[in-house]
């Protein structure tokens, strides 16, 4: 059976995720959130390029405020919503395409995430989405406006002490690596990919942080086999988790956490913390009752089957 979450589950995942940036980076309050990824943080880029790959329509947003769909793949916020708040800022990360948002707006929060990308420029060619050099590209874009509106003072103050967020790397396996007809297993082993992706993450983690970066979070990968769409493909064998996926997804988290130790001490006052949610996820998964009554066992899946086979999370509860 699928474990059926509600709205209070991203919340809970966000307080998991800021222990450790606690922890680790800092207690003090940051002047700016700043967002790299993919759905798990994007809060409306999609809406501002053309791909099918949406969510400003009902059900999304439904627990939003005024019940809005704002192009985030959930009924209400996403982590980095929550994230931006308990640092101080402010409770919801605007989208860097969102025409509705201004320089004076993103000085205090910037997404650039857009759902559907990964490390590998091949992850966002597959539904047309933002590739991650090109979510870099913005970020360059951003700075520029910010000094232009700040000063170089200010804006140097935001960007040194800004947190940074990182949360991509599903996509690169489930809708590259391992679709039908796929050129990547073609060309890679699965440990030679991973290998792969570990070189783009490297690359432009190095490359924020000489654009000024110092404090980054680099998200890890859940339990991808126990995702909604991978236990319904299992619907025949009794709908468990793919532990090859898995597998996959623990490997990947030790290579992140690898790159993590090895950049904390090539780079010189860098303050990179690897986010790791395998552990928490799973245990949610496995055992929801333990994380109190908004967690519970349902028969169904949360996922909708929308034209050209695109699968949709489309609910929480």
């Amino acid at each position: 059976m699928a474990a059926k979450f509600t709205p209070s589950c991203f919340p809970l995942i966000s307080q998991f995720i800021l222990l450790l940036l606690n922890i680790q980076i800092t207690r003090a309050k940051v002047p700016a959130v700043i967002v790299f990824g993919d759905s798990s943080v994007d809060t409306g880029n999609n809406n501002g390029i053309q791909t099918i790959l949406k969510s400003n329509f009902k059900p999304y947003g439904r627990d939003f405020q005024g019940g809005q769909a704002t192009g985030r793949f959930c009924n209400g916020r996403v982590p980095s919503d929550f994230i931006s708040e308990a640092f101080g800022c402010k409770p919801f990360v605007p989208a860097y395409l969102d025409p509705n948002y201004g320089i004076n707006d993103f000085a205090v929060g910037v997404d650039f995430a857009s759902a559907g990308t990964g490390y590998d420029n091949a992850t966002a060619a597959v539904m047309s989405v933002i590739p991650l050099w090109q979510e870099l590209e913005y970020y360059k874009e951003y700075q520029q406006k910010l000094r232009a509106s700040t000063g170089d003072v200010k804006a140097n103050e935001i960007i040194s002490e800004a947190l940074y967020l990182l949360s991509l790397g599903t996509n690169d396996f489930l809708e590259n690596y391992y679709m039908p007809l796929s050129n990547r297993s073609r060309q890679y082993t699965i440990e030679e990919y991973q290998n792969f992706l570990i070189g783009i993450a490297e690359n432009f983690i190095t490359e924020l942080y000489k654009l000024g970066a110092r404090k980054i979070s680099l998200g890890g990968l859940c339990p991808i086999g126990c995702l909604p769409l991978e236990r319904s493909r299992n619907m025949f064998s009794g709908s468990g988790c793919n532990e090859d996926y898995n597998k996959i997804a623990r490997d990947f988290n030790g290579k992140l956490s690898g790159l993590t130790d090895k950049l904390n001490q090539q780079l010189s006052g860098i303050r990179l913390v690897l986010s790791n949610p395998y552990d928490i996820f799973f245990e949610m998964m496995m055992k929801p009752s333990q994380f109190g009554k908004f967690f519970f066992i349902s028969d169904e899946f949360c996922l909708k089957f929308l034209e050209m086979n695109q699968r949709t999370l489309i609910n929480y509860s």
